[in-house]
């Protein structure tokens, strides 16, 4: 395939779905990408800034990836358009008679569109309900620079449409990239549902008025769809077994004491178990997301037998994908940093914008392990370390003491702790992504145990 046969046939793709034709910028990063180049070249041609180019195009494959309803990005898009020319051309072939001649190059052609949008629907949408589809996406945040999360999407994505899971947990350390993947994957299979809702529990929302927020979202779109019908708002659990649904609950920490073990309810909020053992148990379509650092106790950490329910633990960017950070900086790419660092997308950003900021000399001055900590970084830390029991702050005092990994056995040699607190302690710090074990030994990231450090 030429260039000028894939740009036809993305241009084609997008003015099908909305309407408008790439404008030259588009047309540009297209151009460049299927051509090999990085967005650095791409901006040299262009005369424009590296950034700009970047933004741009990543705003163009969050655009694609949704027409199409898979992911795309600059690495898979020219294998995608020429699957997609195979795909339409094979169509094309088999509905000859249908729609007449007609020439990939737009040449000659009898109609005026490369294909028209109903083959176009066809061919690149997934299966869509037959029913109308309602998304309340308000208080979803803005998709900004979303870096590769290949696997971790296609596990999301096997987990709620084909084994059909009921409750998720997506944990992970503050600044992992819990909220931005999970709004990538809504971005990408929210279409598949009649009903989509994202929903924050920053401010702590009781169980009665989270539950009414759905009701109502449930009931109002019913009423809409068969106006002349009498709708009676029904019980939350009716209608997630009546419609199919994905409920994502952003900053569910909210719901659990600070001061205490992990997952640990509010006063108020324990009814909160129940909707999430209903959610569990009882036969529905749904699937509820649950987003934060630290998850209900119900929900097992580990693989569970039960298809139903499913945690996945969100870690680093691999090297890869981090390098695109320290790119967007101006940064050398540094493995060693990255993984001082843990491939943490926020605190790469934090430690990205101190060097800049101070002058990049600044790292050939220091020794090479090094951590440094800006404040926004410390600030960020503070903030979860916060919510830590005096037990969890103990045991993160002792493993910041150690140079390496320790087992259970050493640490019950202390003696400072009793037997049954220290385990007690050391789960609830697994749960909320704090310390890492390795077989039968514990330790503390770089970065946290340089944090501890300063407390």
């Amino acid at each position: 395939m030429n260039l000028k046969e894939a740009l036809k046939i993305a241009d084609d793709l997008v003015f099908a779905k909305t309407g408008k034709h790439l404008d030259n910028l588009q047309q540009a990063i297209l151009r460049g990408t299927l051509q090999g180049e990085k967005y650095k070249e791409i901006a040299k041609h262009l005369d424009k800034s590296e950034g700009y180019v970047r933004e741009t195009g990543s705003q163009l494959w969050q655009m694609l990836s949704e027409l199409l309803g898979e992911d795309v990005n600059k690495t898979n898009f020219p294998a995608l358009i020429e699957r997609l020319q195979v795909s339409i051309v094979s169509h094309l072939e088999q509905h000859h008679n249908q729609i007449g001649s007609f020439n990939i190059c737009g040449e000659t052609s009898h109609s005026p569109n490369i294909p028209n949008s109903n083959l176009l629907n066809e061919e690149t949408s997934n299966t869509k309900p037959t029913k109308n589809i309602h998304q309340d996406l308000s208080e979803m945040p803005e998709l900004g620079a979303f870096y590769d999360r290949t696997p971790e999407l296609e596990t999301l994505t096997t987990w709620i449409l084909q084994q059909s899971c009921r409750l998720i947990a997506l944990t992970g350390i503050s600044g992992i990239g819990k909220t931005t993947l999970a709004a990538q994957l809504v971005q990408q299979i929210k279409d598949e549902f009649e009903y989509v809702i994202w929903c924050s529990l920053e401010a702590s929302p009781t169980l009665a008025e989270f539950q009414d927020k759905l009701i109502q979202f449930f009931s109002q779109s019913e009423k809409q769809d068969s106006p002349a019908t009498n709708h009676k708002q029904l019980p939350l659990i009716k209608y997630l077994q009546k419609h199919r649904c994905l409920a994502v609950l952003d900053d569910v920490h909210n719901l659990f004491c600070s001061g205490e073990l992990a997952g640990k309810y509010k006063p108020g909020y324990e009814e909160y178990r129940s909707l999430f053992k209903q959610i569990e148990k009882l036969s529905h379509p749904c699937c509820f997301l649950l987003i934060g650092w630290e998850q209900p106790r119900e929900i097992p950490q580990v693989k569970s037998q039960n298809t139903s329910i499913r945690t996945l633990q969100l870690k680093g960017l691999d090297i890869a994908a981090a390098r695109e950070i320290l790119r967007e900086y101006g940064l050398e790419e540094s493995s060693a940093l990255i993984q001082r660092y843990q491939g943490n997308p926020l605190w790469l950003k934090s430690v990205a914008t101190q060097i800049i900021e101070l002058g990049e000399s600044v790292t050939e001055l220091l020794p090479n392990d090094t951590i440094l900590l800006p404040e926004d970084l410390k600030d960020i830390l503070e903030e979860q370390c916060d919510r830590l029991s005096e037990i969890e702050k103990q045991v993160l005092s002792l493993l910041a003491q150690e140079s390496d990994p320790v087992n259970l056995a050493k640490l019950l040699e202390t003696g400072q702790i009793l037997s049954s607190d220290l385990l007690n302690a050391l789960q609830s710090l697994t749960r909320r992504c704090l310390i890492e074990k390795q077989e039968t030994f514990y330790t503390l990231p770089p970065v946290l145990k340089q944090y501890i450090k300063t407390l």
